[in-house]
């Protein structure tokens, strides 16, 4: 390897992280930070369980959100969101 060249983190140091809580009507909402993986669930442990089924061979954070929490699939991939809730401002102030 030549010197500056960054080598590829070991595959066991890559993390997911998703987000955990429930929306309006009391459904759990799992949600990863890209937007890309995510769903409903009717309790907790399915929303977990999820979390651990989507994770192959990364380790997984989950960080457990307070108060009403609705799955947005709205958001483009790749999308963080800090930039996706911006946009929406944006949208909303231009309306």
């Amino acid at each position: 390897m030549k010197i500056g060249q960054e080598a590829e983190p070991p595959s066991g140091s890559r993390q997911s992280i998703f987000m955990i809580g429930q929306d309006g009507g009391g459904n759990w909402v799992v949600q990863d930070l890209s937007g890309v993986h995510g769903g409903l669930f009717i309790d907790r442990a399915s929303a977990l369980r999820y979390v651990g089924s989507e994770g192959g061979d990364c380790r997984q954070v989950v960080v457990m959100v307070s108060g009403v929490f609705e799955l947005d699939m709205t958001r483009a991939a790749g999308t963080t969101p800090r930039q996706h809730f911006a946009d929406l401002r944006r949208e909303k102030r231009a309306a």
